[in-house]
């Protein structure tokens, strides 16, 4: 098999071309540039071979590279997703590139019955569930408090926080002595966002998640842990904020850029495999060097 060169740190762009997407969460294969999700010099070493794993909003961003790594590791992939289905298509067949079995499961995680029924199909289809990744989100930028809905309120809570409850519940039914759940939380939990209030406020909530469950969770083994993005290229970002604020995306880090999918999988893949059997309950920061309190 013939590999690409590494990503060097020049590839990457420190700005991006004006564009707006109008529908949350947004549509990858309409971005330019489209984000980077399949790191080339990634060679998996069967980390997490015969795992199975769930990852919702798999379909793109964070979750797509999330599932390709894992692919490159040796588990089988479940993706769910609320309706994108050429970027979920597309995720499905570089799993498959990667001899791993993807199976898409479409649905909106806000209902707890499509959540226990997402994680029972899973186990039916896949005879067994190893790794939740807790991935989906939506953001919805405000100048000020006030300028929050209760429209907003409610649905950034129900889909930001409500499915990891719903969804850590019944895979805790089936998960098995070394399995984990890994939810991902963000940066601004932790240094907050002047324009997303209510966002950051659920984004906490997942940390304050992760701490108490994996208390609880690892009485039957089970280790729960988060990971904090910061800024990162994908189409929740042109799917949230103006065209304007997308051209300089990322720049006030201290790396000064928008990280890139890619660059977060190994952490969720360390946080799946055995390398980290002795953590539980701690939240990994992947934000272009900004300072936070964990």
């Amino acid at each position: 098999m013939k590999f690409k060169p590494c990503i060097s740190e020049n590839d990457l762009p420190r700005s991006f071309p004006p564009q707006h997407q109008d529908v949350q969460p947004g549509i990858e294969c309409e971005m330019v540039p489209r984000p980077i999700y399949d790191d080339p010099c990634y060679i998996g070493c069967g980390k997490l071979k015969n795992k199975v794993a769930l990852i919702t909003g798999g379909d793109s961003g964070i979750g797509r590279a999330v599932a390709v790594a894992y692919a490159k590791e040796g588990a089988d992939v479940a993706i769910s997703y609320l309706c994108e289905e050429c970027d979920a298509l597309e995720t499905k067949a570089c799993v498959e590139k990667y001899g791993a079995t993807c199976r898409l499961y479409p649905g909106d995680i806000r209902s707890e019955k499509f959540c226990r029924q997402l994680v029972q199909c899973v186990v039916s289809d896949f005879g067994a569930l190893d790794i939740l990744v807790n991935n989906a989100g939506v953001q919805f930028p405000q100048p000020s408090i006030q300028e929050i809905s209760p429209q907003q309120l409610c649905l950034t809570y129900e889909v930001n926080v409500f499915p990891l409850f719903y969804l850590s519940q019944e895979a805790l039914c089936y998960m098995k002595e070394g399995s984990t759940i890994i939810n991902t939380t963000s940066v601004t939990a932790y240094v907050g966002n002047d324009q997303l209030i209510d966002y950051s406020s659920t984004k906490g909530a997942v940390v304050s998640f992760t701490r108490t469950l994996s208390q609880t969770a690892i009485r039957q083994g089970v280790r729960v842990n988060g990971v904090a993005p910061g800024p990162i290229w994908t189409p929740l970002t042109v799917s949230s904020f103006s065209a304007d604020y997308v051209a300089t995306f990322g720049q006030e880090t201290p790396m000064g850029r928008a990280g890139q999918p890619y660059e977060l999988a190994p952490t969720y893949v360390y946080l799946a495999c055995r390398d980290s059997s002795y953590v539980t309950g701690q939240v990994l920061h992947v934000n272009g060097g900004t300072m936070t309190e964990s």
